[in-house]
C-alpha cells in the first residue's frame, strides 16, 4: 500500500469560489474504495423459501395497503412479514458471502505489471496474463483473507458460471466508477 502524503491547505481561489471547499476536500480524500460482494447458497431449498416468503409478504403488503381496515390482510402481514424474517434468518446461516475491494491503483498496476500478457493474450487484446493475475487479484482484493491459493482452487473447481462470477466481481470492482459527469 502507499503511503498517504503530507495534504497542503486547499486552494485560497477554491475556498473563496466555495465556502465548504475544504469540507468537499477532506471529504474526496477519505473516500473509501468501491466493494462488491458475492453471495453463495448451495442450499436450493433455502434459497426457494425465501424466494416464496418474499413473494407472500409482497402481495400481502400490496393486499394490506390497498385496504387499510381489512384487519384480516393487517394480520397477513404480520404473518408473512415473520415468515419473511425467519427464512430470510435460515438464508443467512446457510450463505456464504465473500467481500471484496478496489486495490489503490499502483498497487493493481504493479501486480498487472509483474504478469505480462502471453503473446497469444496479448494478441487477443490483453495487457496482462489473466491466468496467473486473476487468483493474485482475488487474493489481494478478498476482505476475508482467501488466498491466491484458495482462489487458484475455486477458479479451477467451481462450475464454469460462478469461476467467471468470482474472476469478474474482481476485476470489475478495480474499473468501478461511482461519479457522474454533468452539471451539478
Amino acid at each position: 500500500m502507499t503511503a498517504r502524503k503530507t495534504t497542503p491547505p486547499p486552494p485560497v481561489t477554491a475556498v473563496a469560489a466555495d465556502a465548504h471547499w475544504a469540507k468537499k476536500l477532506e471529504r474526496l480524500r477519505n473516500r473509501t474504495r468501491p466493494t462488491a460482494h458475492i453471495t453463495i447458497c448451495d442450499n436450493d431449498t433455502v434459497k426457494q423459501t425465501l424466494n416464496q416468503a418474499r413473494r407472500a409478504h409482497q402481495l400481502a403488503d400490496l393486499q394490506a395497503k390497498a385496504d387499510p381496515k381489512d384487519t384480516e390482510a393487517q394480520e397477513l402481514l404480520k404473518t408473512t412479514a415473520e415468515e419473511l424474517s425467519q427464512a430470510q434468518a435460515a438464508f443467512d446461516d446457510e450463505a456464504i458471502v465473500l467481500h471484496f475491494h478496489a486495490l489503490e491503483r499502483d498497487d493493481l498496476q504493479a501486480l498487472i505489471n509483474e504478469h505480462p500478457p502471453t503473446e497469444a493474450q496479448a494478441d487477443g487484446g490483453y495487457d496482462f496474463n489473466k491466468d496467473t493475475l486473476t487468483p493474485l487479484l482475488i487474493a489481494a482484493s478478498s476482505e476475508e483473507g482467501l488466498t491466491a491459493e484458495d482462489a487458484e482452487l475455486f477458479l479451477k473447481s467451481w462450475g464454469q458460471g460462478e469461476a467467471d462470477l468470482l474472476s469478474n466481481t474482481v476485476y470489475g470492482i478495480q474499473r468501478d466508477v461511482r461519479m457522474d459527469v454533468g452539471k451539478g
